[in-house]
């Protein structure tokens, strides 16, 4: 094990860091639940061995402070958070040593320190300096930051837009062996973990109360019209009911006919579930393109890349796909004239 010692979260992250940590409500609610006090230090938790390590909600927040600042629609925050639990179950301080490269990996997402050196030096990812002390990398938002830095890199490799299956089995072993059957097993793991992090299932599914202004009337918070109803034509709702998994998971969450709620995330902007965006891909699909050999998997995996599967869409990417007004507008044209209705 690395001879540092981390006892509190103030010991490796900086005061802005630990600031964005605070401001983030699950990490808040469980800190404060634990005991902690903001103005003081606030203990990192540790494993039976004495070992420090960051919670599912503590390592979720990383990764989504790092992805906001630095990656937004590039890298999606629950990839970070899979790595992290497969590479080193989230211990700051873990190492791992190949006898065959004769090199050691570090931290949370398990950093080479010349991978580190070359991401800083050669691709200019400054933001967190290692240069002078590889020891740094043993700091969670310094070796997540490069973790993701990384993983852009691998998204276009080779000057070609990659798979996150590619992205994630060469993140393993290599660019070499990312369709070698040695890393597959990474990736079933990988998935399942995905599958499985408390992400954004757990985030608030109930209506926003409203809160009566000094008129009487009830005054809006959050988005509007966050109602799949209010975005979603009747006959595509019809299908979207006929759908098993997503009827169960409405019926489920007690969702009526007439009224299906969004679920939101903490910052109140309504995102589609899995399973959600799984059937709407599908009727998509089956309606539109059943003979042009599109998969429903494809849309899902640009969905969860681009956007988080959020309804808005994230930063300059608009709605679940990200597509802008100008492709919008030039794909509806294109679609006219291949129809040949263009003036009609």
């Amino acid at each position: 094990m690395a001879s540092v010692s981390f006892k509190y979260w103030d010991d490796c992250v900086n005061p802005h860091d630990l600031e964005a940590m605070w401001a983030d409500p699950d990490v808040r609610a469980e800190w404060l639940n634990a005991g902690e006090t903001k103005g003081s230090k606030v203990h990192l938790s540790r494993d039976p061995d004495g070992q420090p390590y960051l919670t599912q909600t503590e390592m979720k927040a990383v990764a989504g402070i790092i992805v906001r600042r630095h990656f937004l629609s590039q890298i999606d925050s629950d990839m970070l958070c899979a790595i992290a639990e497969l590479e080193s179950d989230r211990q700051l301080l873990a190492t791992q040593y190949n006898k065959k490269s004769k090199e050691i990996t570090m931290g949370i997402m398990q950093i080479l320190p010349k991978t580190a050196d070359w991401l800083v030096s050669d691709l200019g990812y400054r933001t967190y300096e290692v240069a002078a002390d590889s020891k740094l990398l043993y700091k969670p938002f310094v070796n997540v930051y490069l973790g993701a830095a990384y993983l852009k890199w691998l998204s276009n490799y080779g000057e070609k837009e990659r798979s996150e299956e590619f992205m994630v089995r060469a993140y393993k072993a290599g660019t070499k062996k990312a369709t070698h059957k040695s890393t597959l097993p990474f990736w079933r793991s990988y998935l399942s973990v995905k599958e499985n992090l408390p992400s954004r299932k757990i985030f608030e599914v109930n209506p926003l109360p409203p809160s009566a202004s000094a008129g009487g009337v009830p005054e809006r918070k959050g988005p509007v019209n966050t109602t799949w109803d209010s975005r979603t034509s009747a006959e595509d709702m019809e299908e979207m009911w006929n759908h098993p998994s997503v009827s169960k998971e409405w019926s489920k969450s007690g969702e009526k006919r007439g009224h299906v709620r969004f679920s939101h995330d903490t910052e109140k902007r309504p995102y589609l579930s899995r399973v959600e965006l799984r059937a709407v891909a599908e009727v998509i699909v089956s309606n539109h393109f059943i003979t042009r050999g599109l998969k429903p998997t494809v849309l899902c995996a640009i969905a969860e890349i681009v956007t988080m599967r959020f309804v808005e869409g994230i930063g300059q990417r608009t709605g679940l796909m990200g597509i802008d007004y100008p492709t919008a507008r030039w794909l509806y044209n294109w679609s006219k004239k291949s129809n040949g209705t263009e003036g009609q």
